[in-house]
């Protein structure tokens, strides 16, 4: 991309009624509008072009960018540290270990302790279901409490690095992915995606991914398939989400049993491993309740019910089957690889290996993604802004 590519977007990004997202969360991609969520695509693509250019994308000369996470992170973490720097600010992680929250420090008092100086806070909390969510809005109304009463000088603005209902960083990362593959975000209309469980030896893992994909494709007129076993269903209210989405853009939403009904004529395949909606909510409650002997009876019971599906398998054959043969293969990572991470999972290690560096490149727009939700979280006219940066051509690199 040329500069004068960059500044062209830069005025298609003036003509977004971005207003709403200043000094305002970035929690559900539902919440936001489309001219949000276009701004957003926007904006990251900017970014990532700016620094391809040598062109220092930083507007803080100081401030705290501070994570909280409350699972376990490579490439969310990374991203949002790589998104942190880009725009100047220092990345602070908080270790609850090794804070006053194991001593009884309220969700409101640890907010403004860690916000004095803090621009951003990103929060990764899938763990309980029907918690994560609530604690970020909890976070969320402590810091603007904190800033209504002169604690805080700046209110920072909350990203949500995924929780128990949607993983909006990840999502957005993907569709920016599926824009670039396919020359435009105007030509995912129509192009189906299978959104389907597949095998894994593990259990526990969070909703959100799936939940996320199939609240924001919807929006962008695709043809999304759920596929799942029985028993495997999502929330009813995101799905709801996904439906209402699929009849305003054009698209459709449908769910089905069955894998090789998803992957029939797909142009993008994502199989990703959840748990049960159901089992999610028992975990939860074993788990606040430090049931061990039961929460071990509960994994080995979830483990011998996937193992119903262990066929559910994103191999050649089922590849063969979609769109001529070559639809786009996607996932999150880590997957679970058939032969080389577990002796049977979510995909066969050819179908990895083959589609290895689009996964890579589909995880790299995260730290982009990120950042442009910071961006537009902290100006009121951020086309404005970025234009100042292209123009000023400070190196990155000196």
């Amino acid at each position: 991309m040329q500069t004068n590519d960059i500044l062209n977007q830069i005025e298609t990004l003036a003509a977004k009624k971005t207003e709403g997202m200043y000094l305002d969360d970035f929690l559900l991609t539902w919440d936001k509008s489309e001219d949000e969520i276009d701004a957003t695509f926007l904006t990251a693509e900017i970014l990532q072009a700016m620094r391809s250019h040598n062109i220092s994308c930083r507007v803080f000369d100081s401030g705290l960018a501070v994570s909280i996470f409350r699972d376990n992170s490579t490439r969310t973490r990374f991203s949002f540290a790589g998104a942190a720097n880009l725009l100047g600010l220092a990345i602070q992680d908080l270790d609850e270990e090794k804070s006053q929250i194991a001593h009884g420090e309220t969700v409101r008092e640890t907010a403004n302790m860690i916000s004095f100086l803090a621009e951003v806070i990103g929060i990764r909390d899938d763990i309980f279901l029907g918690e994560g969510h609530t604690y970020m809005q909890a976070v969320a109304r402590a810091v603007a409490q904190g800033h209504r009463e002169g604690v805080l000088p700046r209110r920072p603005t909350l990203v949500n690095l995924q929780c128990d209902i949607d993983h909006p960083t990840q999502s957005m990362s993907d569709a920016l992915h599926l824009i670039h593959y396919f020359g435009g975000i105007e030509k995912l209309k129509g192009k189906k995606i299978a959104m389907s469980w597949a095998y894994s030896p593990s259990y526990g893992k969070p909703l959100s991914v799936p939940q996320g994909v199939i609240g924001l494709m919807t929006r962008l007129g695709m043809d999304v398939v759920l596929a799942h076993p029985e028993g495997y269903n999502l929330m009813t209210e995101v799905e709801a989400i996904a439906r209402s989405n699929s009849r305003k853009s054009g698209g459709s939403y449908t769910r089905v049993n069955n894998m090789a009904e998803a992957f029939e004529m797909a142009d993008v395949v994502y199989p990703k491993s959840w748990a049960p909606f159901a089992v999610m909510e028992e975990r939860t409650r074993l788990l606040k309740q430090g049931s061990q002997s039961e929460l071990k009876d509960l994994e080995k019971r979830c483990l011998e019910n996937n193992r119903q599906f262990i066929d559910w398998e994103c191999g050649e054959e089922l590849m063969s089957t979609t769109r001529g043969g070559e639809a786009l293969y996607m996932h999150c990572l880590p997957a679970d690889i058939s032969g080389v991470s577990c002796e049977r999972g979510e995909v066969a290690a050819s179908v990895f290996d083959r589609y290895r560096v689009p996964q890579y490149n589909q995880a790299g727009y995260k730290p982009y993604i990120i950042s442009a939700m910071m961006f537009l979280s902290k100006f009121k006219n951020p086309a404005e802004k970025l234009k100042e940066l292209l123009e000023a051509a400070k190196p990155r690199l000196l």
